[in-house]
């Protein structure tokens, strides 16, 4: 019997609904002020409903500081059946002490297989993050994880406690982390979250926004890919990070190993990359036979049309190849030489959708 989804947008009327009867509930109390008193209240009404399996609490954009997610915390510790959990509580004054006590809570969620948290643009720093490790540690069920954490307070140092509790969830297939924008993550963090991914092995699909590191960094974690065969789908946000002109080569050695991924997409602006690097990369991409999509953001960078071209002629190799998308603004290729080079990159007879992008 398929279980109805209970919807709210309104706290009255899910404290008035039958508690204990609700399996699959949304609430929706985004953008509406809340403090923490009133998120007591909810985290009452919360704590009665036993039965849930499936919650997701939508509760960004108000006044929610360290007492009130504490609070909902407590709540949710009594939802042991939970399976499936997503909380957004971007935009609010949530410090370390409020995701410490979420934290706690979430460790007594074992039979949580999906997780999804959002909390950019808080006050969260490496106290909290790593906190939030031995919760995770807890939830052997875990295969799917999301933490958005974008425009928080996190150095190295938590970023490193999150990882050595990820080394433990070896159930993953599905892991998402977004720790960019204020957030100071550099070579020494990485070191420590590509030792984690080197243990997830049953990784399919990672999706990965980090922030700035140099090529110390990005080395290990190529190292860590390599050991991740299983992946199909993979996102690198890799955008202004600085890592010179061989970076777009270094990235491609993790790639051969790799040899069931169907979706890549790299962000890769703004990095510097010259024609012998993004010649690099297109090397290693044509050994990935298995891509039906692939997305390339190369702008602003320093890439002629011989490097352009140099890669169009790898990509001929991925002969599956069916969605292909490649931003080359902002680069050193004349207009002159334009309408040449994505000839290349046309020529596969298979492709279905293909944008190639000079312009601004």
């Amino acid at each position: 019997m398929i279980q109805q989804i209970k919807y709210y947008n309104k706290l009255g009327e899910f404290q008035k609904s039958s508690l204990q009867s609700h399996q699959i509930l949304h609430i929706d109390l985004s953008h509406n002020n809340i403090g923490d008193k009133c998120l007591s209240d909810l985290g009452s009404a919360l704590a009665k409903c036993t039965n849930l399996s499936n919650l997701e609490l939508d509760l960004r954009e108000n006044q929610i500081g360290a007492k009130g997610v504490s609070v909902l915390g407590s709540a949710l510790s009594n939802c042991i059946n939970l399976q499936n959990l997503t909380l957004y509580l971007s935009y609010n004054k949530i410090s370390d002490k409020g995701l410490l006590g979420l934290s706690s809570a979430l460790a007594n969620c074992t039979n949580l297989s999906n997780l999804k948290l959002y909390f950019s643009s808080n006050q969260i720093g490496d106290q909290g993050v790593s906190g939030l490790g031995p919760a995770l540690a807890n939830c052997t069920n875990l295969s799917n994880l999301e933490l958005d954490l974008y425009d928080n307070k996190i150095s190295d140092k938590g970023l490193l406690g999150l990882s050595s509790a990820l080394a433990n969830c070896t159930n993953l297939s599905n892991l998402k982390l977004y720790f960019s924008d204020n957030n100071k993550i550099s070579d020494k963090g990485l070191l420590g979250l590509s030792s984690a991914l080197a243990n997830c092995t049953n990784l399919s699909n990672l999706e990965l926004d980090l922030g700035r590191f140099g090529n110390q960094g990005l080395s290990c974690l190529c190292s860590a890919l390599a050991n991740c065969t299983l992946l199909s789908n993979l996102t690198l946000n890799l955008g202004s990070i600085e890592f010179g002109s061989n970076g777009a080569s270094i990235l491609g050695s993790a790639f051969p190993n790799c040899t069931n991924l169907s979706n890549l997409t790299l962000n890769l602006s703004d990095n510097q990359i010259c024609d012998r690097s993004v010649s690099s990369l297109g090397s290693y991409l044509a050994n990935c036979t298995h891509l039906l999509n692939l997305k390339l953001d190369l702008r602003n960078n320093e890439i002629s049309s011989i490097g352009a071209s140099n890669l169009a002629s790898a990509l001929a190799n991925c002969t599956n190849l069916l969605i292909l998308t490649v931003h080359l603004r902002e680069n050193n290729i004349k207009e002159s030489k334009q309408q040449k080079v994505s000839a290349k990159y046309l020529k596969s007879k298979r492709l279905v959708v293909a944008d190639i992008d000079f312009y601004y």
